[in-house]
């Protein structure tokens, strides 16, 4: 079969390698789509060659059929339509003992740390799957992954029917978070400075404008009634998003980092100690999350194919990569099951 794999220098190669039959507790998984998303990116460019194990088989958001499952597997059959929530834990660090799993201390995120779904045939352990509804396209299936990401976060505001939601930064997962907080009932507003991404949020129904052209904080107190927005997600990823989401913030307010900081970026502890705020770390997803996820995708509420901008081959990943870097994309999608 064949597997998209990193192999350092912004490098990748679609490799021959045969399929992992499932062991005890496994399921082996024909892999339809994988997505590609910003993390993938990051390794492209060698920002995680000390975690990633050359050859890397990436990938991480993905869909497929089950098509052998391994000894003691008894919840899952072969033909039941899955994808993956691609994170395991030891059970045993201070985070697991917790209750919170899913930032373990240990954790082997599937696609980085191990390999991923970027192959045509994928084994994993039968706690990461995830049914799919039979109604759902396995295209569609394939966001649920980053859908889980939004749902994650608007979870993590705690974010409630009729409050003016910030969303800073007009991406995939920036509009994908619109997408969740329109679904509670939020009043979202996007800002994006890409004039391409402003046009593509008000085609799935989104307000979005940019922060750098005109009044924004007149813009803002209107929309808010001079209270301002109850949360804001910093999805940009720059200083100055930074400073626009805590800026805009109502008194007690919550802004939401969502955002992956390479690098320590300045925060205006002062506006935050000035009108009570609250700053909330939002990483991953949990299963209800991933389970949430799937349902707004099967609702409509997570406008999928508008979001999937091409599908190509397995060969053409390279040419994929290209595609999604370049910004013209929101979701490129990779199907596993062709070569050409």
């Amino acid at each position: 079969m064949h597997a998209a794999t990193y192999v350092g220098a912004k490098t990748l190669t679609v490799i021959e390698r045969e399929p992992e039959l499932p062991g005890s507790g496994e399921a082996q998984i024909e892999v339809a789509y994988t997505g590609i998303c910003g993390t993938d990116l990051h390794i492209l460019h060698g920002d995680m060659d000390a975690r990633v194990t050359m050859p890397a088989v990436l990938g991480h958001e993905m869909s497929g059929t089950i098509v052998a499952i391994g000894e003691g597997v008894e919840d899952w059959s072969p033909g039941d339509l899955v994808t993956v929530m691609p994170l395991v834990w030891d059970g045993t660090c201070p985070a697991c003992r917790a209750g919170n799993n899913h930032i373990c201390h240990n954790l082997d995120f599937l696609g980085i740390d191990s390999p991923g779904s970027m192959q045509a045939s994928w084994t994993v352990p039968q706690d990461v799957l995830v049914a799919l509804p039979p109604g759902l396209s396995l295209e569609r299936g394939a966001l649920a992954e980053p859908t889980a990401v939004a749902v994650h976060d608007v979870r993590r505001a705690a974010l409630r029917e009729g409050e003016k939601a910030l969303v800073v930064g007009g991406g995939p997962i920036g509009l994908l978070i619109a997408c969740a907080a329109r679904a509670v009932g939020g009043d979202v507003l996007v800002l994006e400075v890409s004039e391409a991404r402003r046009a593509f949020a008000e085609t799935i129904g989104l307000r979005a404008v940019d922060p750098i052209a005109g009044d924004l904080q007149a813009l803002l107190a209107e929309w808010t009634a001079d209270a301002g927005a109850d949360v804001a997600f910093e999805v940009s990823g720059a200083a100055a998003g930074i400073e626009t989401a805590i800026q805009s913030l109502a008194v007690r307010g919550r802004m939401v980092v969502v955002a992956i900081h390479s690098s320590p970026k300045p925060v205006n502890l002062f506006r935050v100690f000035w009108r009570e705020l609250t700053l909330i770390g939002a990483r991953v997803y949990e299963r209800p999350d991933f389970e949430e996820a799937v349902r707004l995708l099967a609702s409509g509420a997570i406008p999928a194919e508008q979001m999937i901008t091409r599908v190509d081959p397995l060969g053409d990943v390279a040419a994929a990569f290209a595609e999604l870097e370049s910004g013209r994309a929101m979701k490129v999608l990779i199907d596993c099951q062709s070569s050409d």
